[in-house]
C-alpha cells in the first residue's frame, strides 16, 4: 500500500458518522483473525498511514490513542481497506503479543451458547488453521481409527516419509497437463505439511511469520545468509 499522506478526497470517501467517526475492525495479517473493533477519526486515519501502526480514536477518553503504546502490543499496518458503503474501515495488521486489553489474543472470546455468552477458544482465520487445530485434537486418538494418530504416533520418520512420498507425487502430477491431479496431489501435500508440523509442535502462523520476514529481501541474498561459513 501507498504510505503516503492522505489527500482530502481519500478521507472525504469515507462516510464519518454524526461524531465524526468511523468503526474500524483490525484483522491478523497471517492468520486471517478478526483481532478487535475501535474507532477512527481523521487524523487517526491520516496518521495511521503515516506511522503505519493501528491508531484510533478513544471515546471514553476523547484522544487519540496509539495501540502497543504502554503494553508494547503494537499493531504494525500492511494495509487498510474501505467497504463498499464507505462506512467501515478494515486495518489488516501485524499484531504483536496480543490484541484483546484482557490478554486474549482477539477481543472476539465470547460465543452464544444456548441463550448466554461463554468464554471460547478465538475463532479461527482459516480453513488451514481449523484443519491445523483438528491435527492437533487427533494425535491422541487410537491410531486404530484416526489416521492422523496413527502418522503421530508411529514417530518422526514414518510422518517425514509420507511427507516425501507426497512431494514426489506432487511433482509428477506437475507434469500431467490435467490441472485435478496437481491440485489433489497439492492438497495431499498441504495436509502432510501441516501434520509434520504438528509433529515437531510448530505452527503454521510461524511459518506464515517466516515468509512475512522474508518480503522484500532478495531470495538469493536470503538463500546466501542461510549458508553455513
Amino acid at each position: 500500500m501507498d504510505f503516503s499522506l492522505p489527500p482530502d478526497d481519500f478521507l472525504k470517501a469515507v462516510q464519518w458518522n454524526a461524531d465524526g467517526l468511523v468503526p474500524a475492525i483490525a484483522q491478523d495479517v497471517l492468520t486471517g483473525k478478526v483481532l478487535m473493533l475501535a474507532w477512527m477519526n481523521a487524523e487517526a486515519l491520516r496518521l495511521s498511514i503515516r506511522e503505519r501502526r493501528g491508531i484510533y480514536w478513544s471515546r471514553s477518553r476523547q484522544s487519540l490513542w496509539r495501540k502497543g503504546e504502554s503494553s508494547g502490543h503494537v499493531q504494525h499496518l500492511q494495509g487498510i481497506y474501505l467497504d463498499c458503503d464507505g462506512d467501515t474501515v478494515l486495518l489488516r495488521v501485524r499484531q504483536e503479543g496480543p490484541a484483546c486489553h484482557t490478554g486474549a489474543e482477539t477481543c472476539f472470546f465470547r460465543e452464544a451458547h444456548e441463550g448466554h455468552w461463554q468464554d471460547c477458544p478465538a475463532p479461527v482465520g482459516s480453513f488451514l488453521e481449523e484443519l491445523e487445530r483438528i491435527i492437533q485434537l487427533r494425535r491422541q486418538a487410537d491410531p486404530a481409527q484416526s489416521y492422523v494418530a496413527k502418522l503421530l504416533q508411529g514417530g518422526r520418520d514414518r510422518v517425514l516419509k509420507k511427507v516425501g512420498e507426497e512431494a514426489t507425487e506432487f511433482l509428477l502430477a506437475c507434469k500431467n497437463p490435467e490441472p485435478q491431479p496437481v491440485l489433489a496431489e497439492g492438497a495431499d501435500l498441504l495436509f502432510h505439511f501441516l501434520v509434520a508440523l504438528a509433529e515437531r509442535n510448530l505452527l503454521l502462523e510461524q511459518v506464515l511469520a517466516e515468509l512475512q520476514r522474508r518480503e522484500g529481501i532478495s531470495g538469493i541474498a536470503e538463500k546466501a545468509a542461510r549458508q553455513l561459513p
